[in-house]
């Protein structure tokens, strides 16, 4: 994970996205390079880029046990933590599955999908998952619940059936990390919050991408109207199979709208075809099927002062790992009988007990 600041020359194109690459974890845009060599002659007008960018090759964050908290975290104790993913057939699930491995945890060979998962046999680091489908899931998920009272349900499916799931999870009072984006999100937090059950709900999983939304979140509280007037654009570029839009980039525009931009979702540039990911964003060919580039460039009235701020992320080992660390903090807030409540990825970030 790299975080870069750099003042460069205003240019009046939207530029495309650094590029991700297994060599270097951060990079400034393309047209900075060249922008960088006018700066002498242009003293009028600048721009302060934040990039911020990771590859799935990061390296962990060790785990601390809190020392402001008397029991120890569970890491540290080698519990192995029962942990049901649903939508185990995906790239998301089964990298979550081998995060969850790695890091002493224990996959319950059960799993909900689709009708045309049903019956399907998932193996993953060893472990063999039954796929179920739409039918019985009450029944099923009760009897696990049963076998299990530590389990914490993973959510990772698609966006159609994240209200439905919640609501069989509060049926059931199981603990559970909503991973899946999109839905009735409104309908989700009330159907959670009237069923009073542990739940760690966050639009992005990535804990360094959280961090960055933490600072900007911030900032809007901060300093309330402080770019009044300027103009935002935004781009935010996915596998094509991601059918949503960004939940990411909604939290970071309404940061910008606290700030005083008006700016309507409807605006965001959503890029879901790989030839225009390539050539105009710049994801590496061997991350299309899974990568998260997100730019926001802010400009003033009258054109002499930008700011852009980007994020990248190539592969998916960022959510994978945020994923466990949030079941982790699930587990220790079930076992500590903490408040029953909604969580969310800043309260494991202030937990501290990030491996």
């Amino acid at each position: 994970m790299g975080l870069a600041i750099e003042l460069v020359p205003v240019v009046k194109s939207f530029a495309p996205f650094s590029k991700c690459s297994r060599s270097s974890n951060s990079r400034v845009l393309p047209h900075t390079l060249a922008a960088a060599a006018a700066i002498q002659k242009q003293k009028r007008s600048y721009s302060l880029v934040v990039s911020l960018s990771s590859s799935a090759s990061m390296e962990p964050i060790q785990c601390l046990d809190d020392k402001n908290n008397k029991t120890p975290s569970l890491t540290s104790q080698n519990l192995a933590v029962p942990i049901m993913v649903n939508g185990c057939t995906g790239k998301m699930g089964k990298a979550v599955i081998e995060a969850a491995i790695s890091a002493g945890l224990q996959p319950v060979p059960v799993s909900f999908g689709s009708s045309e998962d049903c019956g399907k046999t998932v193996a993953v680091g060893g472990t063999n998952i039954k796929v179920h489908g739409p039918s019985n899931r009450l029944k099923i998920l009760a009897s696990v619940f049963d076998e299990y009272p530590s389990l914490i349900v993973v959510d990772y499916t698609v966006p159609t059936a994240v209200n439905d799931n919640a609501e069989l999870y509060c049926k059931v009072g199981v603990p559970f990390v909503m991973g899946t984006t999109g839905g009735d999100r409104s309908r989700l937090y009330k159907t959670v919050e009237d069923s009073n059950v542990y739940a760690v709900i966050s639009p992005q999983m990535g804990k360094q991408v959280v961090a960055f939304l933490a600072a900007m979140e911030i900032m809007a509280e901060q300093s309330p109207g402080a770019f009044s007037g300027y103009k935002l654009e935004v781009l935010e570029s996915h596998q094509a199979s991601k059918l949503d839009t960004s939940g990411t980039a909604k939290a970071v525009i309404s940061c910008f709208q606290k700030l005083g931009v008006s700016f309507d979702l409807n605006q965001i540039e959503k890029i879901r075809d790989p030839k225009q990911q390539i050539e105009m964003v710049g994801v590496p060919e061997e991350y299309l099927s899974g990568h998260a580039f997100h730019l926001y460039r802010l400009t003033s009235p009258d054109g002499t002062v930008s700011f852009e701020f980007q994020h990248n992320v190539c592969g998916r080992s960022i959510y994978a790992e945020g994923t466990v660390d949030a079941t982790i903090f699930l587990a220790k807030k079930v076992q500590w009988k903490a408040e029953k409540r909604i969580y969310d990825m800043i309260d494991v970030l202030r937990e501290g007990n990030m491996r």
